[in-house]
């Protein structure tokens, strides 16, 4: 079922799409999806610090764009109020895409192509393939965003000192992202945080039951439990 946004240069818009994300990762299923790339295109720039999950949703779609792209399709999704995303890509005119055929064919006019490598261009080569060679084993190890929910023992707990000791935490391919308290009933609150990994480096089974939960920080912490999980 395709989902609708009204003027996400609104505060009002830009609200709505904060509550709709604070139990999501993504605009639709469980993968970053051309539904994703439709309300980030909507956005006149990147949201202020005050929307909390829209901002950890816009920095993590715009991570994924520089790393691995977004392919999934995504059930579809409408902007009320917005110009179509299409209508912001401009389209050269014919004239000029001819020109530019032309001149890149008098460009491979002056291209010696059986001229010998030189040491300078043999060398560049070797950086090139040295370059790809390290991004493809980079890709090779997989990296998830886990959103945790993790509780405090009472309403006195002092919540600003359970983040802190939180984030404390480190750990090789461990990454702390976007954090907000929400309200559990009593006057307590629980404090979400969103987190990223790298699979091969951190379990995060691990990393709940053998640091989390016990001392020191367990000190504040009752429990903490993982309220979605999703591969990048």
């Amino acid at each position: 079922m395709a989902v609708a946004f009204h003027d996400l240069s609104s505060a009002a818009g830009l609200k709505k799409l904060d509550d709709y994300l604070l139990s999501r990762s993504y605009i639709s299923g469980y993968l970053a999806s051309k539904d994703d790339l439709t309300v980030l295109a909507a956005l006149p720039k990147a949201p202020s610090s005050d929307y909390v999950n829209v901002s950890r949703w816009y920095n993590h779609i715009e991570a994924l764009l520089r790393i691995s792209g977004v392919s999934g399709e995504g059930s579809g999704v409408t902007i009320e109020g917005s110009a179509p995303v299409s209508e912001a890509i401009a389209t050269p005119p014919v004239a000029d895409t001819k020109a530019s055929v032309a001149e890149d064919e008098d460009d491979d006019d002056d291209v010696d192509l059986f001229g010998e490598e030189t040491e300078e261009e043999k060398a560049a080569s070797e950086a090139r393939a040295a370059a790809a060679k390290a991004s493809g084993k980079k890709k090779e190890s997989g990296k998830s965003s886990v959103l945790l929910d993790i509780k405090p023992w009472d309403d006195e707990t002092d919540m600003k000192k359970l983040e802190e000791i939180v984030r404390a935490v480190e750990m090789e391919g461990l990454f702390w992202g976007a954090s907000k308290l929400v309200p559990v009933g009593y006057g307590i609150k629980k404090l979400q945080i969103m987190m990223t990994i790298i699979d091969d480096l951190v379990s995060v089974d691990t990393l709940i039951e053998e640091v989390l939960t016990v001392e020191p920080i367990n000190e504040y912490v009752q429990s903490c439990d993982i309220a979605a999980f999703n591969k990048i």
